[in-house]
């Protein structure tokens, strides 16, 4: 009898470990705790790797000049930073196609992703600062 009475004892001790989650109503004290986010790797010379890796965002055959960037702001949706990148654009043609203004993620000191400003983005509105393309 004391014997099942123990096994049950570890039976229902054991149970309950998995429900010692961080959202759990047990106390602090017994509670899983969260792991913490990964660290923010340092925030990229957003000038310099744009004018390394043009031909990734612009055409080259758009022939893009005026190179303007923002400044990094961290992705709250992951470890990336994201950047814009603004250059005046020429068609094949040789006429001027106007500002052209791109939304850069960067993941691991390297563009892993444009796309072209919507109208959800902010990039529009940022500062930027010019930058001399470098070949």
């Amino acid at each position: 009898m004391v014997a099942t009475a123990l096994v049950g004892a570890m039976a229902l001790a054991l149970a309950g470990c998995g429900l010692a989650d961080s959202r759990s109503p047990l106390p602090d004290f017994l509670r899983v705790k969260e792991a913490d986010p990964p660290p923010l790797e340092t925030p990229p010379d957003v000038g310099a790797l744009v004018s390394k890796e043009l031909d990734i965002i612009f055409l080259p055959s758009s022939y893009p000049h005026d190179l303007r960037v923002s400044q990094p702001h961290h992705d709250l949706r992951s470890n990336a930073w994201i950047a814009c990148a603004r250059a005046e654009l020429t068609s094949a043609t040789g006429a001027p196609l106007g500002s052209q203004i791109y939304r850069l993620t960067i993941t691991n000191g390297k563009i892993s992703d444009r796309r072209r400003v919507e109208n959800e983005d902010n990039c529009a509105f940022e500062h930027s600062a010019p930058v001399t393309a470098a070949k």
